[in-house]
C-alpha cells in the first residue's frame, strides 16, 4: 500500500468514527450530522490499534517540575501532549472524544464546566477519563481573565469547576489548570495553589483555533507546532478541526510521536478522592 492509498484508509476509518460537521460562519451556527455511533465497551475502555505508538509506562514518568508555568514536556523524547480546551460547542467536545476512543489520540481536555457540553457528553467522555486516556484539567468555571477579578473570585472560579468535575466525572483535576488566555500572576498562582493547583499549564504552541479559522490554517499549525515534547492547545470550539483528524493523525505518525496525557508523563502528586 503507496502513502496515498495509507492516507484514504485512514481518512475513511477517522471520519467513520468521528461523523461529519459542517461549519458556518459565526460562533454556535453549525449544522450537524448527529447521528449515533455504534460502540462497544470494548471501544470505549480499550484504545484501538491504528499505528500510533503507546505511551511510555509509568516506570518512566518523572517528577513534576515546580516553580514556575508548564510549557512543554522536561527532557529529550517523543512525547507531545495535545491539551484542549473550553467545550463552547457540545458537537466539537462528541467528535473529538469520538476521535480519541476510535484512533488511540490522547488528551487533556482543560474544561470550563459552565457550557453544557460537558454534562451533554458524560456518557461518552467518561469511560476514556476513567481508563486514562483523556485526562481533565480545570480552566475555571466561565472562562474570566484571573488577572482582572479578586482573590475571592479566582478561589471561586477554581473552586465550582473543581466541584463540578469531581462530582460529574469523578476526578480531582489537580495540580493542573489552565488560566483562560494563558493570563496568571504571583496572585492567581498563589490562589491556585491553595486549592492545590500548583501547576499552570501553558503551551510550547497553539493550533489557533480558539475563533474560527480554515481547515488549511489548523494543518498549517500542526505541521509548525506538534514536535517532540510539546506541550500544544487546541480548543473545543468550532467545527472545522473536525475535518482535519486524518491529517492530525497522519502528522503524528510521521514523525513518530506519542500522545500523552499530563498523567503519563508526571508522577502526579498525592490526591483526595473525588
Amino acid at each position: 500500500m503507496d502513502r496515498r492509498q495509507m492516507l484514504t484508509v485512514l481518512a475513511a476509518a477517522v471520519v467513520a468514527g468521528c461523523g461529519r460537521v459542517s461549519a458556518a460562519t459565526g460562533t454556535g451556527a453549525e449544522s450537524t450530522d448527529t447521528t449515533a455511533l455504534p460502540s462497544s465497551p470494548r471501544s470505549q475502555a480499550a484504545a484501538p490499534s491504528a499505528g500510533l505508538l503507546p505511551p511510555p509506562p509509568a516506570s518512566r514518568r518523572i517528577t513534576l517540575p515546580g516553580g514556575g508555568a508548564l510549557t512543554s514536556i522536561p527532557g529529550d523524547g517523543d512525547l507531545l501532549a495535545l491539551t484542549v480546551d473550553d467545550g463552547v460547542d457540545s458537537d466539537v467536545v462528541r467528535l473529538y472524544t469520538q476521535f480519541a476512543r476510535d484512533s488511540g489520540v490522547r488528551l487533556t481536555y482543560f474544561v470550563n464546566g459552565i457550557y453544557d457540553s460537558w454534562t451533554d457528553n458524560a456518557a461518552l467522555l467518561r469511560p476514556l477519563v476513567d481508563a486514562g486516556r483523556i485526562q481533565l484539567g480545570n480552566h475555571t468555571w466561565s472562562h474570566p481573565d484571573l488577572t482582572t477579578i479578586s482573590s475571592k473570585e479566582i478561589a471561586a472560579q477554581l473552586t465550582r469547576n473543581d466541584t463540578f468535575l469531581r462530582k460529574k466525572y469523578g476526578v480531582d483535576a489537580t495540580p493542573y489548570f489552565r488560566p483562560p488566555y494563558g493570563n496568571h500572576s504571583a496572585t492567581v498562582d498563589s490562589v491556585a495553589a491553595e486549592l492545590g493547583y500548583t501547576t499552570p499549564t501553558l503551551w510550547f504552541g497553539s493550533l489557533s483555533d480558539s475563533t474560527l479559522i480554515t481547515e488549511d490554517y489548523l494543518v498549517r499549525m500542526a505541521q509548525q507546532y506538534f514536535r517532540p515534547q510539546a506541550i500544544v492547545i487546541g480548543h473545543l470550539n468550532h467545527a472545522p478541526v473536525t475535518h482535519v483528524y486524518p491529517q492530525l493523525i497522519e502528522i503524528i505518525r510521521s514523525r513518530n510521536l506519542r500522545t500523552v496525557t499530563l498523567d503519563d508523563v508526571f508522577i502526579a502528586p498525592p490526591r483526595t478522592p473525588a
